[in-house]
């Protein structure tokens, strides 16, 4: 039975995209200027890395990006890539990693990424960024972390503190019941507490914030399906990428010039 979460299964070139990753991540780190393996907390797996515009960037507006692999894969080190639009904008890139699934549960996987989104909030002027002008974006499993830095579960009192206040998810998950079923299931365990409490068609967003979308036109239905219900659902805006699949939408997120490009620096000077 065809799985049509198993991206594998659905990207023809799958290993040499991956590969593409780890070479232009290497290609910024060689290029732009950076801080790398910062701690916002105190577990090993809370760091994150940051490129920054220019020598000497003062009060610039600062973009966190979480990086996806359906929550128990992947290292922040493979999408330093993104930076090379981000600076390009003006703005200093921070990209998250967090730990992995199923060694912690998925709330510890928000909270991280909340609290690398406060630290950056409280150690923007140490180096050079506006804690005022904080945005946000994520891809695949990253979407789905990202979107909980403006929305709440409805087990939860409140939000989040209000750090960031747009958001660009890329190729999201927003309902766990379909992943529950998945291939995954066997890897991450989700719980029908987590489905409940963790699925962002579920979620209440925060008034006032500035919620955007992209999908690629050759993802897999599911990804269309929910990207769909997240625009009803939460009033996001919506955009079908063509030529991309899973994986090249994230790449091209890095890529100056191409849509999803356009889409992240419309973002980051619109915060």
């Amino acid at each position: 039975m065809t799985d049509l979460f198993r991206t594998r299964d659905h990207v023809p070139d799958f290993d040499a995209i991956s590969a593409d990753y780890r070479v232009a991540s290497a290609a910024t780190r060689a290029q732009i200027s950076h801080r790398l393996d910062l701690a916002y907390g105190a577990e090993p797996d809370e760091r994150l890395d940051i490129f920054l515009p220019g020598e000497g960037a003062k009060a610039a507006p600062i973009h966190l990006f979480v990086h996806g692999g359906y929550w128990r894969a992947n290292r922040k080190d493979d999408y330093n890539f993104i930076a090379d639009v981000v600076t390009s904008a003006g703005a200093i890139a921070a990209i998250v990693d967090y730990s992995l699934m199923p060694k912690v549960r998925m709330a510890r996987l928000v909270d991280q990424v909340r609290r690398a989104a406060v630290w950056l909030q409280e150690n923007a002027e140490t180096f050079g960024g506006d804690p005022a002008r904080i945005s946000a974006s994520g891809h695949s499993a990253g979407a789905h972390l990202a979107f909980y830095l403006v929305g709440k579960g409805p087990h939860e009192p409140d939000f989040a503190p209000n750090v960031v206040s747009s958001v660009l998810l890329v190729s999201g998950l927003y309902d766990l019941a379909p992943i529950s079923r998945s291939f995954l299931q066997a890897e991450i365990g989700l719980t029908p507490d987590e489905i409940a409490q963790w699925s962002p068609l579920g979620a209440t967003v925060r008034a006032d914030t500035n919620l955007s979308a992209v999908v690629g036109a050759l993802e897999t239905a599911p990804f269309h399906e929910q990207a769909k219900a997240l625009a009803a659902q939460h009033g996001a805006s919506l955009a079908t990428l063509a030529g991309l699949n899973h994986m090249s939408i994230v790449r091209a997120l890095g890529q100056p010039g191409t849509p999803a490009a356009a889409a992240l620096t419309a973002l980051i000077v619109g915060s």
